[in-house]
């Protein structure tokens, strides 16, 4: 019997139904949303409540914080004392390692270093009175630091003309010049901002033109996806095809941005027989649209379309971000059913236990949830621009007030890249998935915790056999690496971690030849004792450039021979040329 063989598809299960609340209370908070940018003032206020009641009750919190108030006022005094002497004296404080706003040397002089330390102190202090309240919910506690950061960063000495020295010394240098060129920035942006228009710089990057290059042919269309089959480039290919599954929150081609940083490129020039899956960007028309329907009409319908096209061979399927998740949740079903389609699985910056989801978490509960599923039933589906908001707000020092102080006081342009382009490229969600993905992996966490059904029976990750490889980043605020990490203790298959350095985006796009990169990778075997993720980073080796050759090498490793490369599209004539049409969705 062939064990490849594609098993019967049965008709989706219905998706879980969302339960909408009364229609008044629906439409109330859908016009509030749109004021509060789709934020529940009623969870900010759960959480600073929370917070206040417990300081207000705890006299030896309160005694601890006034001591230490009163500690950094004298190391400041004391700081101020010698600033201005011609020996100096040590910093009271020193920024933290991501915190970079300080660092010219500007700053060390009078009377900057004095205003940037008081500042730090400052900060650190409220830090201090966020955290270690006794009584208050842990997820309080991370929102109300997490206001008190971003309210502090509104503030920093960085953001203002007089009390930036860097903005003051290119006053003086360029007459006033740059301040010029910031104002024009502001009216340009805001004008864009008005006009719903690209970003400056968006113009320079047109998707099949400057990024998403790599040759290749859509092979299969559905209602929710484009599958792309990429033209190889050597003699002969490893037998075993490489599908990958992206996120649907972002357009595919950041894993085909420019020849020189193309994952796709990458592989393809190894010797991998490729293919991605383009999703279509969502309209209110898809609003009911469910996670199940998301793995049959992506997961499912790109698998049976790839062994078709290279039959009687098994897949190394690849799932990045939300992609990996939900490559998972198929690959646990599949495995529940005796579907041995699948030879590896690589899931790059992908959570599958959300207990610890990173700040990300800080924009989910009930009440949020609440405001948010409002807000989508109003439009049928969660805009693209709401979303990029909530990762601004996640690095807001760097994303937002940084480059404000840049482009505006500064009067400097930033460098557009493709990598900000495609960030720019923004995509939506159909109000039915957003909801259940929200509530069912977020909140409940039901695919870790064995709730989690497919075909109205649960699917566990303990299931998956076949070996897999994961990545985590070390700066990833959207799935971090000790959460990425957790994979260890819902399977005991052969499993290889990768922390690479970088972010959730640019810690995967980190191509051979990029600087300032590393990794650490190390392989538990099957039946291994299990690794604290701290323990395992202090103790795995340290490789210095991209972690992509290692990759590659572990790919080829779990395929079984050299063949000839598959027929573009199999049997079936092509629909068209590579990145097809459902990438430029707007």
């Amino acid at each position: 019997m062939n064990t490849l063989a594609i098993p019967d598809k049965p008709a989706p299960a219905p998706s879980e139904v969302v339960c909408r609340p009364d229609v008044l209370d629906t439409l109330a908070n859908a016009c509030r949303a749109r004021g509060t940018g789709g934020l529940s003032p009623a969870a900010g206020l759960l959480a600073w409540y929370d917070w206040a009641l417990h300081l207000s009750l705890s006299p030896g919190k309160q005694r601890s914080l006034i001591e230490k108030g009163l500690h950094k006022q004298r190391r400041l005094a004391r700081y101020v004392a010698h600033a201005a002497s011609a020996h100096g004296c040590p910093t009271c404080i020193e920024p933290l390692e991501q915190d970079r706003r300080f660092e010219a040397p500007a700053w060390q002089q009078w009377p900057f270093n004095v205003i940037h330390q008081g500042f730090l102190l400052q900060q650190q202090w409220w830090h201090n009175a966020t955290t270690g309240v006794r009584g208050v919910s842990r997820h309080h506690e991370n929102m109300v630091t997490f206001a008190g950061r971003q309210w502090l960063d509104m503030w920093s000495p960085s953001n203002f003309i007089w009390t930036n020295p860097e903005v003051l010394e290119a006053i003086r240098t360029s007459g006033g010049a740059n301040l010029w060129r910031g104002a024009m920035n502001f009216l340009d942006d805001t004008q864009r901002l008005a006009l719903d228009d690209e970003p400056a710089g968006v113009e320079g990057f047109k998707v099949g033109q400057d990024v998403a290059v790599t040759p290749g042919k859509v092979v299969f269309r559905n209602h929710l996806i484009e599958l792309i089959q990429y033209t190889p480039t050597t003699p002969d290919v490893y037998a075993e095809p490489v599908l990958i599954v992206p996120s649907w929150i972002m357009k595919y081609y950041i894993l085909d941005l420019s020849p020189h940083n193309s994952m796709v490129k990458y592989l393809v020039d190894q010797g991998h027989t490729v293919f991605i899956l383009s999703w279509k960007n969502p309209t209110a028309a898809d609003r009911d649209l469910g996670l199940e329907d998301y793995r049959w009409l992506g997961v499912m319908d790109a698998l049976d379309a790839v062994t078709a096209i290279v039959p009687e061979r098994k897949v190394q399927a690849v799932g990045y971000c939300l992609g990996g998740t939900l490559l998972t949740i198929a690959a646990a079903a599949m495995a529940r059913d005796g579907d041995e389609r699948l030879h590896s699985l690589t899931l790059l910056a992908s959570e599958t236990d959300f207990r610890e989801s990173g700040e990300i978490a800080l924009f989910i509960d009930d009440s949020q949830l609440a405001w948010l599923e409002a807000g989508m039933w109003d439009k049928g589906y969660l805009d693209g621009k709401q979303m990029a908001a909530s990762f601004q707000m996640l690095n807001s020092r760097d994303l937002i007030w940084s480059r404000r102080v840049r482009e505006y006081l500064l009067g400097e342009r930033q460098e557009f890249n493709d990598l900000m382009a495609w960030n720019a490229d923004v995509t939506r969600m159909p109000y039915r998935m957003h909801s259940e993905y929200l509530r069912r992996l977020y909140l409940n966490n039901d695919l870790a915790e064995g709730r989690y059904q497919v075909g109205g029976r649960p699917v566990a990750i303990a299931d998956i056999e076949v070996p897999m490889l994961i990545v985590g980043t070390v700066r990833d605020h959207v799935a971090p690496w000790p959460s990425v990490y957790k994979m260890h203790l819902l399977s005991d298959a052969e499993l290889t971690f990768v922390l690479t350095s970088g972010g959730h985006n640019a810690g995967v796009v980190s191509e051979p030849g990029h600087p300032r990169r590393s990794y650490q990778i190390a392989t538990r075997s099957v039946g291994a004792r299990y690794v604290d993720p701290q323990t395992w980073r202090t103790e795995t080796p340290l490789n210095e450039g991209s972690w992509w050759p290692a990759w590659q090498q572990w790919l080829a490793r779990h395929s079984t021979e050299r063949v000839s490369p598959p027929a573009m599209g199999g049997t079936q004539v092509p629909l068209g040329d590579a990145p097809g049409t459902y990438v430029a969705m707007r």
